[in-house]
Order: C-alpha cells, then structure tokens, then sequence
C-alpha cells in the first residue's frame, strides 16, 4: 500500500517505531474500525484512531449532545448541544484527517440492527453505557468473526476487554458479564457519575490495544479483562476463560 508525501510526513512519529513501520502503517490504512458510541470513551477513542491512520471509521451513536456530556466529551462543544453526536464526530475526524473514510450512523444499536452495522468490519470497539446495547453487539461481533474491544467507566473504575469468542479457545464478553444484566434498567453514568479524565484514560487505552491488534504489534491482548483504578491510579489485568455454557459462544448454545 502506498503513501502520499502528506501522509509519510503525517505519520512520521508511528512508521519510525521499530515494531510498527511501514508494514503496520499499511495495515492500519487498509483496516476499517466501527467505533459504537460517540460518548465519552468514544470522544478519546475516535480521535485517537483517525489521528493513526485507520482507513475506515465507522461512528455510530443515536444520541444528542447534552450540556452534562461536555464534562467527558470532548469532541464537542458549548454551541453544539442538543445536536446528533454521530455527525459531528464524523465532522471532527474529516477536520482532524482527511484521509479517514468516515461514515456516521445516527441511530441507537439493538439486536434487530446490530449485525447489519456492524458487519464488514475489522475491529469492533464498543463504548456504549449500557449493557443491553453491549451484550448486542458482543453477540453480534461472535456471530460476525470480529474481535469486539469493550471499553467502560463508571465513577473511578475503568475496564477494558479484547474479545474474540469465535475463536474456539477464546471467550467472549457475555463469557464475562453472563445474562444477569441482560435489561434496559442498569445504573449509567447519569446515577453513579464519573470523573471525565478517567473515560479519557479508558478510551485512549481501548484505541492503543485496537491499533497494536490491527497493525500486529505486540503481544496478544485477547481473552484478557485489564482494570483501571482510577483513586491509586494502578493498572492489573485478569485471563478469563470461555464459559461453555455461554448462549452466544459457548460448546451449548
């Protein structure tokens, strides 16, 4: 894959990187990302992923902007509020990079719609809030053969999961929460709060672990569900094993 004399200079920083180099410059470009949910996570994680270099971006969100969201989205702005987020971060990133085929999508995910939105992508990296939405795209990233990177933070709390439970020896991300939270009447950040800097800080270490899986640097983040701390500000990570009785990837379903 080629470069133009704007993009080499663009990417300068990221091809001079022993590990990555052209080879995973390259592999960025030719990757397509759906980023679902332009909140928060997504506010770091969008940027983040257009400023490397990734091809295609897919924004999805069915939400407006509001003035409490100004607090952790920083994509947005004071004059933007009760305007479609999906657009403006499309707008954002086509600011940002040109050279990122961007395609916003201004509606809510679901079961009937998610495989339709999602399918055809390389990496899913999910940001939403609630675990309805999650578990509907988790299924259908299984059901697709598509790593699902699942990132959220709730007041000082911080998680992040590569998923790939299509893979036979890997789980998914009902393999970790299981059916228990399977409803539209979980607890959000409007009731437990959350500190904006730590969706920054969620965000930008989904979007590392996406560009490191889809330009092939390091080591395999998969199957593992990394913990942040936001009061000490520690890290730890715990391998989680596929549940076989799990009714999306599981030996049973």
């Amino acid at each position: 894959m080629t470069f133009t004399d704007e993009e080499l200079d663009r990417y300068a920083r990221q091809i001079v990187l022993r590990e990555f180099g052209g080879a995973g410059q390259s592999r960025l470009k030719a990757a397509s990302v759906c980023a679902v949910g332009a909140g928060g996570i997504g506010s770091a994680v969008i940027p983040a992923l257009a400023g490397a270099g990734v091809g295609r971006l897919t924004i999805i969100d069915g939400d407006m902007v509001s003035l409490s969201n100004l607090q952790r989205q920083s994509l947005y702005r004071s004059d933007q509020v009760d305007q479609p987020k999906a657009p403006l971060a499309a707008a954002f990133v086509e600011a940002l990079n040109p050279f990122v085929t961007i395609t916003a999508c201004e509606q809510r995910i679901d079961t009937a719609n998610a495989a339709e939105l999602l399918a055809g992508h390389d990496v899913i990296l999910d940001g939403t809030d609630n675990f309805m939405t999650r578990l509907a795209v988790s299924d259908s990233a299984v059901g697709l053969g598509i790593p699902l990177l699942s990132a959220a933070a709730a007041q000082f709390q911080g998680q992040v999961g590569l998923w790939r439970g299509h893979e036979p020896d890997q789980p998914c991300y009902r393999c970790f929460v299981g059916d228990a939270f399977d409803a539209d009447d979980c607890d959000s950040c409007a009731e437990l709060g959350v500190l904006g800097a730590l969706t920054g800080t969620v965000g930008n270490f989904a979007a590392l672990l996406a560009i490191r899986t889809l330009a092939g640097v390091g080591e395999d983040p998969a199957g593992k569900l990394h913990l942040f701390d936001g009061l000490t500000g520690d890290w730890r990570a715990m391998t989680l094993r596929k549940d076989p009785g799990c009714r999306a990837c599981g030996s049973q379903r």
